[in-house]
């Protein structure tokens, strides 16, 4: 590890600034900063950089899989939601270069004006396909997706029951759409039913993740379906970190639960994790999504996601179908990453897929393990909190089907020595 350009990047990660100014004196009295949350980040980010801990963000100098590079010095990532490890797989870059090579760069458009290409309806067609759905549309990002499947189909007239741990883009969606929130506990589907038995009468929405991007593990869906029909709500399945994870060829959660795709209404998700690409969907019927594509801000009035990224999506579900060890490996990493975690005595949490966080509780202690890690050539991403609860903070690992066992050991000699307090910053 380069440990001086390290070093010096967790001083000051922002070439803006100069290397002495503290980030807390751009909030000068009167100005566009003078608000609380932005005071509170910038002193944050000066504790954080006066302890050298800074490691988020780290700009990497080569391809995003299991080994990459930091200032000419290679990283083993232990945090890349590359579940497949398809990045740079030959067909799907292939597939993406033929792609701008017919189509180019971009579409130059939104979808409804001059943005759609034949490539787009055979991806949707195909999305829909593999996931059981009637149909699907394609947005520029999975947060796009729920924006517009939650803010387009609900209102202020409406109630969203949700999980407490729900993306933070749900929310955004229900706050957009004026609609009320009322949070159940984690997977207590117990809980579920006495809030829905509470608002019988109201048009309600519930909205779950299927995998829990933070503590890796699974949405009870067939019961969550139980209860929705029960009641006569309308359920959302945000499948971002499922879709190429869970279920026979990776279906997602449905699948996985054993659940008709038509007992959910709307699937959403990201395609930038277990798909090497970018951008988000929603799936379900041929009217909602119909309807979706004339009646949704982010469809309207984004431009539309582009050939190569198109190509990449559509030649993944390919590729998961006609290669399913790369699925097989994973879930087998994913075990292994467990076990060291649990064979040190840490706390992975109530994980059940590839997402295995590392329980550390403190923040501060968070941060340093991951800027020592760094010092040992491993990248892991501190999570603190407010995006998990106090008291919560932790590594966020995850296990792709790229890692090999001496990946694994390596792992667990470097986080052995943290947890004995035998390293300290170089």
């Amino acid at each position: 590890m380069n440990h001086d350009k390290l070093r010096a990047f967790a001083d000051n990660p922002f070439s803006a600034y100069p290397a002495d100014f503290r980030y807390r004196d751009d909030v000068v009295p009167g100005g566009i900063l003078d608000i609380e949350p932005a005071r509170q980040w910038l002193e944050r980010l000066d504790g954080i950089r006066d302890g050298n801990l800074y490691t988020f963000g780290l700009p990497l100098d080569s391809r995003a899989t299991v080994s990459s590079g930091f200032a000419g010095t290679d990283l083993l990532l232990f945090s890349t939601y590359g579940y497949l490890g398809l990045n740079g797989h030959p067909r799907i870059t292939a597939a993406s270069a033929e792609a701008i090579g017919r189509w180019g760069t971009t579409t130059g458009g939104a979808r409804l004006l001059t943005g759609t290409i034949e490539l787009h309806l055979d991806t949707e067609q195909a999305l829909a396909a593999h996931l059981g759905t009637e149909a699907s549309a394609l947005f520029a990002s999975g947060y796009d997706a729920n924006l517009a499947a939650v803010s387009a189909l609900f209102g202020p007239r409406d109630i969203a029951v949700v999980d407490e741990l729900i993306h933070r883009s749900i929310l955004d969606a229900c706050r957009l759409a004026g609609t009320r929130v009322v949070r159940f506990r984690h997977n207590d589907t117990a809980h579920l039913a006495e809030l829905l038995e509470g608002h019988v009468g109201k048009r309600i929405l519930v909205a779950v993740d299927g995998v829990y991007s933070m503590d890796g593990d699974v949405a009870p869906l067939a019961d969550i379906v139980a209860l929705k029909q029960r009641y006569g709500a309308f359920l959302l399945v945000d499948d971002s970190h499922s879709i190429g994870v869970l279920g026979e060829h990776g279906r997602g959660t449905a699948d996985h639960a054993g659940v008709a795709p038509a007992d959910v209404d709307l699937t959403t998700g990201s395609l930038g994790k277990a798909f090497p690409s970018g951008g988000g969907f929603v799936a379900g019927s041929r009217g909602v999504i119909t309807y979706l594509q004339h009646g949704s801000a982010p469809y309207m009035f984004s431009s539309a996601i582009a050939p190569g990224n198109t190509a990449a999506i559509r030649e993944t579900l390919r590729v998961i179908v006609d290669e399913p060890q790369h699925l097989a490996t994973m879930r087998a990493n994913a075990v292994r990453l467990k076990a060291v975690i649990d064979d040190l005595g840490l706390d992975s949490g109530r994980t059940s897929t590839p997402i295995v966080p590392l329980v550390l509780g403190d923040t501060v202690r968070t941060y340093s393990w991951a800027r020592l890690l760094l010092d040992e050539g491993i990248y892991t991403s501190a999570v603190p909190f407010p995006a998990v609860p106090e008291g919560m903070s932790r590594l966020r690992l995850c296990a792709t089907s790229q890692h090999r066992p001496e990946d694994f050991d390596r792992l667990s000699v470097a986080l052995r020595k943290l947890r004995d307090n035998a390293l300290v910053l170089n």
